[in-house]
């Protein structure tokens, strides 16, 4: 059985840890001793993890049972009870109250609308590249670029004053955090819901032109659930694509030959967007509490098991992406799982495509002698947060 979740990145920065691959290659739905005690499973292959997050037998509740943590949180004291359910945070329900608050947003995160928006997303994003220009290199291209172009569109889009980035991105950053203790986690819960609970009743009481605005004035949603609803969208809508656009590039600088086909054929940038987003899955695992006792894959899943779910081992699983732990921009990767799959499946995937587009299209172009400032071995990976990327990417030019 194996004991805890493999974390180390021992191939690449960018590959599943190789103990995962052997257990996918071996039994994809494999049992799992938790550092508690607790004996669950961990579901690896593509079809498996697939299947996995269209079945609805394995819930996404966090007040059913216990979910177990797969590794260790030094700074957590072992989690006796459940999890009470948090109003409007619909990522952690099942239908009927996940059915009723998603339907609220689907209209507003359509292709079409989504399609509307990218004109001023690459504006946002070129004004951007300016601004990085301007610098004198080497910088972080973090701070510089990744992480500004997500949060002035999310923050446009929702109405959330970007003067207050600082602030909520360092919360959120600590939020994130896996070796962060119950009694700093609970300050940084507390001062993301003050600060979102005083935007969403500003804005009940003088709606604007924004997403939250349209939310608010819903007499059906509650403060507490326009709160849980802003939350995530709020770390959603700049948290993942943030990582998404450094460790990208972070990834085409370590394959040169990969670069020089997107600056020769910018057409390819889309399908390198799916590739980038199969290959580094930036949200590589999922959590599920089994609500019955379940036959899957030839493996009985006992009601109460916590089961983690592999998207980045599904990702690298060669029965579905031929040579799979190679990076090739020019693969169809169509069908990759980095923004889940069924009811879950990520409701702002088109705005993240639409800015990764845009971002990777524009840092190409502006920036044909992008390098690493530092040995690849020196970049600090997200290894301790629950969202992968790299904490700083330093980077110079001719």
């Amino acid at each position: 059985m194996q004991h805890g979740l493999p974390m180390d990145r021992d191939v690449t920065p960018f590959d599943p840890p190789a103990r995962i691959a052997e257990l996918r290659s071996s039994r994809p739905v494999s049992p799992m001793l938790f550092p508690d005690g607790h004996e669950g499973w961990l579901i690896t292959g593509y079809e498996a993890v697939r299947a996995a997050l269209a079945d609805t037998r394995f819930s996404s509740r966090q007040d059913l049972g216990i979910l177990h943590v797969p590794y260790p949180v030094p700074g957590m004291p072992e989690q006796t009870e459940p999890s009470p359910q948090v109003p409007g945070l619909f990522l952690a329900m099942d239908p009927p109250d996940h059915t009723r608050l998603r339907r609220k947003l689907t209209g507003a995160f359509t292709v079409r609308r989504m399609k509307a928006l990218e004109e001023h997303i690459i504006e946002i994003t070129e004004r951007q590249l300016d601004e990085l220009a301007s610098l004198t290199p080497p910088v972080d291209l973090v701070q510089a670029f990744a992480l500004p172009v997500p949060s002035l569109v999310i923050c446009e889009m929702l109405g959330v004053p970007y003067d207050d980035r600082e602030s909520f991105q360092h919360n959120f950053s600590r939020f994130m955090e896996r070796e962060i203790d119950l009694e700093e986690k609970m300050a940084v819960w507390v001062a993301l819901n003050t600060f979102l609970a005083e935007l969403v009743t500003a804005k009940r009481a003088e709606p604007g032109d924004d997403l939250l605005s349209d939310l608010a004035r819903d007499e059906d949603l509650s403060i507490e659930e326009l709160v849980g609803i802003s939350f995530l969208l709020l770390l959603a809508g700049h948290e993942t694509t943030a990582n998404m656009l450094a460790l990208g590039t972070f990834a085409l600088l370590e394959h040169p030959d990969q670069m020089a086909a997107l600056r020769d054929r910018p057409e390819l940038i889309p399908d390198a967007v799916e590739e980038l987003l199969r290959y580094l899955a930036v949200g590589d695992i999922f959590f599920r509490y089994a609500a019955e006792d379940i036959e899957f894959f030839g493996e009985t899943i006992r009601e109460g098991s916590t089961v983690v779910v592999s998207l980045l081992a599904g990702n690298h699983d060669s029965a579905k992406f031929e040579d799979a732990d190679k990076l090739d921009v020019h693969r169809n990767a169509r069908g990759h799982l980095s923004f889940g799959h069924g009811i879950h499946q990520c409701l702002g995937q088109q705005l993240a495509r639409i800015e990764m587009r845009a971002g990777f299209e524009g840092l190409l172009r502006r920036f044909p002698s992008l390098h690493l400032a530092v040995e690849a071995r020196e970049v600090k990976l997200k290894t301790d947060m629950n969202i992968y990327g790299v904490h700083a990417l330093p980077v110079t030019w001719a």
